[in-house]
């Protein structure tokens, strides 16, 4: 699954630089979306395949830290990427005519430059606030990589502080975007249903079904492991969940984005050398 993941996304970004036809900030988005999945996956299942193959599930303690770093970072960055695909697919959809004035190069280089400052000052908010927690002796955390809740939720001393910034952060960083998105596809729907003909709304729906599926796979396992309040009591259904959304998700999305788009097809094969 990790090989898969790699390769099927390391396509998507060669695809996107390598094709002319795609400079558009849709595939542009994409290509950030497909990176930013490598780097996600990329900062849990290498140790969990080494875990699996040594059999110890032992990581240090700076790794753990560094680990729950990098996971907030590209977790947070997938969010707000998905995001901005939504507000993408809204303005192609609902003001086509003033599409390429308002999403202009310079815009959306600094949407994605504003997530990663974003995304960075989050967790590193989040790495510092946890690494001044004291931790028993012997600590097991009942998870496959160094997870926030669980981690802070094993601490030793007060962790109050921790939990105000974890549930505000969950508000800022995972509902208000999903508004977002929400309030862009209600937009999206109401124009499509005021299209007359039948070809016309299945072309401007088809622009939105992959996005839709990411966007509804990422945030029923993501959203199902933060806000549950039974996530300490039920703790391999949790580790479940957290798979589906760290491994699963970014190892479907290539197939997503491109089984049913031509321009990415044809990208791809125009790359590897296939008539």
């Amino acid at each position: 699954m990790y090989l898969i993941t790699m390769l099927g996304n390391l396509l998507i970004i060669l695809a996107t630089i390598l094709g002319p036809h795609l400079h558009t900030p849709m595939y542009f988005f994409l290509s950030n979306l497909s990176f930013v999945d490598v780097c996600f996956t990329s900062t849990t299942v290498p140790k969990m395949l080494v875990n699996i193959y040594t059999q110890s599930n032992i990581i240090m303690y700076r790794n753990c830290i560094a680990q729950m770093h990098f996971f907030i970072l590209f977790s947070g960055l997938e969010i707000f990427l998905l995001t901005l695909m939504a507000y993408d697919r809204y303005v192609a959809i609902c003001h086509p005519l003033h599409y390429t004035v308002i999403m202009n190069p310079r815009l959306c280089v600094l949407m994605v430059l504003a997530s990663w400052i974003m995304n960075i000052l989050h967790s590193t908010t989040q790495s510092l606030m946890t690494s001044r927690l004291s931790f028993c002796a012997d600590l097991e955390i009942p998870h496959f990589f160094c997870e926030l809740n669980q981690v802070v939720h094993h601490a030793c001393s007060d962790t109050l502080p921790n939990d105000v910034v974890i549930y505000f952060a969950a508000v800022l960083w995972a509902c208000c975007p999903l508004m977002g998105i929400l309030y862009s596809y209600s937009k999206i729907v109401s124009t499509i249903r005021a299209i007359t003909s039948l070809q016309g709304k299945y072309k401007a729906f088809s622009t939105c079904a992959s996005h839709l599926s990411v966007v509804s796979l990422f945030y029923c396992t993501g959203l199902g492991v933060y806000l549950s309040s039974a996530s300490m009591e039920n703790s391999q259904s949790t580790a479940r969940a957290s798979v589906m959304y760290s491994v699963v998700t970014p190892m479907l999305n290539p197939f997503i984005y491109s089984l049913r788009n031509k321009d990415i097809k044809r990208a791809l094969r125009n790359m590897l050398g296939w008539k």
